[in-house]
C-alpha cells in the first residue's frame, strides 16, 4: 500500500467517525447537541481535521442523511423482497411497515434526511444516489399498485407524503398510539385499494 492509498483510507475513517459520532449525538441529545467542538472533542481531533471534511454541521447533517437514506432503503428493499410470495398487498403494508419503523428507530437520522437542511437537492438531477435509490425502493413496489391511470411516481410521491405525515405525527404524539398497525393498514386499502 502506498503513502497515498493509506493517507486516503485514514481520511475516509476519520470522515466515517465524524459521521457516527454525530448520528451518535444526535440520537443520544439532538442535532442542536452536535456541534464541531463537541465532535472534535469526542473524534479526538482538532477542529480544523473536521473542517477539513466537513465545512460545517450542514455538511453532516447531509453526510448522516445520506447514510440514512441508504439504510432506509435497504430495510424497505429487504422487508418487501421477504414479503414478495405473499402478493402485493403484504408487499405495500410491508414497505409502509419497513419506512415507519425506520423513523421510529432512527428518530435524529430521520431528521437530517426530512427535517434538516443537509444541503442536499430533492427530485432534481443533482439528487444524491442514496436518496434516488430510497425513492427508488417505494416506486419499486408502489408502481404495481398506482393504477393504470395514474403516474407511478407521482402516486410513490402521495404514498410517502402519507407515510411522511404518519411518522412525523405519531412521533410528537399528535396520533393516538394503539392506532397505529390500523392507520398502516386503512394507508393500504384505501391509498393503495388493495
Amino acid at each position: 500500500m502506498s503513502v497515498q492509498e493509506r493517507k486516503q483510507r485514514e481520511r475516509a475513517e476519520r470522515e466515517r467517525l465524524i459521521v457516527a459520532t454525530a448520528r451518535e449525538l444526535a440520537e443520544q441529545q439532538g442535532w442542536d447537541a452536535v456541534t464541531t467542538r463537541r465532535l472534535a472533542e469526542r473524534i479526538e481531533y482538532s477542529q480544523p481535521v473536521l473542517y477539513s471534511h466537513f465545512r460545517g454541521k450542514r455538511e453532516i447533517i447531509g453526510a448522516v442523511a445520506l447514510e440514512g437514506a441508504a439504510e432506509m432503503a435497504a430495510a424497505m428493499r429487504a422487508a418487501t423482497s421477504a414479503s414478495a410470495a405473499h402478493g402485493p398487498r403484504a408487499r405495500v403494508t410491508a414497505l409502509a411497515r419497513a419506512y415507519l419503523d425506520y423513523a421510529t428507530r432512527n428518530p435524529a437520522v430521520y431528521d437530517a434526511l426530512f427535517q434538516l437542511d443537509g444541503g442536499l437537492a430533492f427530485a432534481h438531477e443533482d439528487t444524491p444516489q442514496p436518496l434516488k435509490d430510497a425513492f427508488a425502493a417505494l416506486l419499486d413496489t408502489l408502481h404495481e399498485v398506482a393504477g393504470n391511470d395514474v403516474d407511478p411516481g407521482l402516486f410513490t410521491e402521495l404514498f410517502w407524503a402519507a407515510l411522511h405525515g404518519l411518522a412525523t405525527l405519531t412521533r410528537a404524539g399528535r396520533l393516538p398510539p394503539q392506532y397505529a398497525e390500523r392507520r398502516v393498514e386503512l394507508l393500504v386499502d384505501r391509498l393503495a385499494m388493495l
